[in-house]
């Protein structure tokens, strides 16, 4: 039920014409409240879309009262027109739910430079199927119309204490941090003002989908966006939610790496023992991103010298001559030298680990990846034909 398992919400998915699939494109959340906190956090890409100017603005007041998503266009650099699109798609909420414009967030996904007329009579014939197909058992069909390269929806559920928290999210490519790194909605029955909830959602971003980079490409669209109603009556201390909200996004970030475009692999690099966690993220990072680290992993083979490489590109504290390197149990390099023999280390199952430890502190951080493969980039290629 994902976003709909939290009391005081009602969602949907319908189709509105705009994948050519055929399937469901277009989403719609209602926070019935009795309370409409939310808060929200954005890609850190300057080149952003129309539906992210129009929902930084909305979010400003910390009160939200639906919002609405559509794949199949990004409605990215598509000028004036598209953020009058973002906005009378808000309108359309608002009218069609009694409630104002001003209280609705916008998501939109898809290829950049989509936004033209026919786009915009589509989605907005859409916010009008969706408006009174809401149900509170509709956040599968919600979860179904965000999706693009997605092979299946990404949904998930945390039960607190007589409240809970519901998830879906979308992404499979373009994955790399900047505050958000997809379209996430999470919603929360929980008795919270904006402010909690704004503090709570970074603290969660902070250590989960910030550290999801599967390909280093940061979108123009990302949003997580968190909703809360009110509606069990339970105030439970930041901890708690915290913990609990940062659970179900973890949930979510493994569900988009293990759904991320063509990847055989699944690549956990952890780092322990940094200076701080800053050296400990970017060490981890830097590995991340190297295609040449990432195209071995793809062929199994545990080619530990790129992951040193990768890492001497970093101005983190650590001594290059002084670094373990650890792939899937198996210990290749000691203190920068060879240690048990590569052909110890087996990548042939989907999940592969990468242990760092670069032995000058006590911080650790790890990042979430893929690998580079043949299905990746012609997926890719061939993203706009």
């Amino acid at each position: 039920m994902s976003v709909t398992r939290a009391a005081g919400f009602a969602a949907t998915g319908v189709v509105a014409g705009l994948k050519s699939t055929g399937k469901s494109d277009v989403a719609l959340v209602r926070n019935l409240g009795p309370s409409s906190a939310a808060a929200a956090v954005f890609t850190s890409n300057r080149a952003k879309a129309n539906p992210i100017l129009w929902s930084q603005a909305v979010i400003g007041d910390g009160v939200v009262s639906a919002i609405v998503l559509n794949s199949g266009g990004a409605n990215c650099y598509t000028g004036s027109f598209g953020f009058q699109t973002s906005h009378l798609t808000a309108e359309a909420v608002g009218e069609a739910l009694g409630i104002s414009a001003g209280d609705v967030l916008v998501c939109s996904t898809g290829l950049i430079g989509v936004g033209g007329q026919d786009f915009r009579d589509k989605v907005l014939a859409g916010v009008a199927s969706a408006a009174p197909a809401l149900s509170e058992e509709g956040g599968h069909d919600a979860a179904l119309a965000i999706m693009t390269t997605d092979s299946k929806p990404k949904e998930a559920v945390v039960e607190g204490d007589g409240w809970s928290i519901g998830g879906m999210a979308k992404g499979a490519g373009m994955l790399a941090p900047g505050l958000a790194t997809m379209l996430v909605v999470i919603t929360t029955d929980a008795l919270l003002h904006s402010e909690q909830l704004d503090t709570a959602l970074r603290a969660a971003t902070h250590v989960t989908f910030d550290r999801l980079d599967s390909d280093g490409c940061m979108s123009t669209n990302d949003q997580v966006s968190l909703l809360a109603s009110g509606a069990s009556g339970v105030t439970p201390t930041m901890d708690d939610f915290t913990a609990a909200l940062t659970a179900l996004c973890a949930d979510l970030a493994k569900q988009l790496q293990a759904d991320a475009e063509g990847a055989s692999h699944e690549i956990v690099i952890e780092t322990i023992n940094a200076a701080s966690e800053s050296d400990a993220v970017e060490v981890g990072r830097s590995v991340a991103r190297n295609n040449l680290f990432k195209a071995a992993v793809f062929g199994n083979d545990p080619n530990w010298g790129r992951v040193l490489a990768a890492i001497g590109t970093t101005g983190a504290e650590f001594d290059p001559y002084d670094i373990d390197v650890t792939i899937n149990g198996v210990r290749v390099c000691k203190s920068g030298e060879p240690d048990e023999p590569a052909e110890n280390v087996d990548l042939t199952p989907r999940i592969a680990h990468v242990l760092i430890d670069l032995k000058v502190g006590a911080a650790e951080a790890t990042i979430l990846t893929n690998d580079l493969t043949h299905d990746y980039v012609h997926e890719n290629s061939a993203y706009s034909s």
